[in-house]
């Protein structure tokens, strides 16, 4: 058994979907979180850009002794992963590949959507996924660029007009092909999932990439030997490369717990 922590990074706030998912699966886990705040969203950087930030982050991680890292960002995710993970010592997990398969599973009609930021949607990842597990079903994505920035400015509400037309405008692509999945394809995207059920018709499936992606983590720890033994654990800490009092406000509200005074800023260059 290993106390040491899971190590869990994002551009911003929207991994803290992960986290959620892994306390709640994981109670005595310690898990240390790093939003890179300062530099968010990564979603419209160039390849080389997120190359660069997704080692400063994972290289961060790795120095505070963790057992395993999970990448709760697409971005990332479909851009750097393999650069990341290729010569690791420890297990490093994805958000793509999971909620691909449960996606797979889950729909009826064969006709999966998908939406993420720009990157993702230009590196065709979950296409590829999705099409490598059934040849058969039809992929339909759609770039949501503002997603990003409302999430951290806490403008999620489905009663929020602005969120409401800019949601429906870029869902309008998903809605006309007619899927009846739609995987959430940023791990930001879960805080206006609100907004976005509204926006597509009654009854869709709404896969959430970075709850799936934790749930798929915490049973490969378990089959590895690398979850604690430990009762009295659960440790949680979080690092942020912006103000860690804005931060605080947003995730605290968002974990359903009070954080204040346990996030830490600091730097990555």
């Amino acid at each position: 058994m290993n106390s040491n922590p899971i190590g869990v990074f994002d551009s911003g706030i929207g991994g803290l979907t992960a986290v959620k998912r892994l306390i709640q699966l994981l109670p005595n886990e310690n898990i240390v979180y790093l939003g890179d705040t300062g530099r968010v969203p990564y979603g419209s950087r160039s390849r080389d850009t997120i190359l660069k930030y997704a080692r400063q982050n994972a290289d961060f991680l790795l120095r505070l002794g963790i057992k395993a890292m999970i990448i709760a960002c697409n971005t990332v995710s479909s851009t750097a992963f393999d650069d990341i993970s290729r010569g690791a010592s420890i297990p490093i997990f994805e958000v793509i590949n999971p909620p691909s398969a449960l996606a797979v599973r889950a729909t009826n009609n064969g006709k999966i959507g998908v939406i993420g930021t720009k990157a993702t949607v230009r590196s065709g990842a979950y296409r590829r996924a999705i099409e490598s597990l059934d040849p058969s079903l039809e992929v339909q994505c759609a770039a949501c660029p503002l997603f990003v920035p409302l999430a951290e400015n806490g403008r999620t509400s489905p009663d929020d007009v602005a969120v409401m037309a800019i949601t429906r405008d870029y869902l309008a692509p998903i809605v006309q092909f007619g899927a009846d999945t739609v995987i959430l394809g940023c791990t930001h995207y879960p805080l206006l999932r609100a907004a976005v059920a509204r926006a597509l018709p009654p009854g869709v499936t709404l896969i959430d990439s970075g709850a799936v992606t934790a749930e798929y983590a915490a049973g490969q720890l378990g089959a590895l030997g690398l979850l604690s033994s430990s009762v009295d654990t659960g440790v949680r800490r979080y690092f942020v490369t912006d103000a860690a009092e804005d931060f605080e406000s947003l995730a605290g509200a968002f974990l359903g717990a009070d954080i204040s005074g346990l996030a830490e800023q600091t730097s990555l260059e």
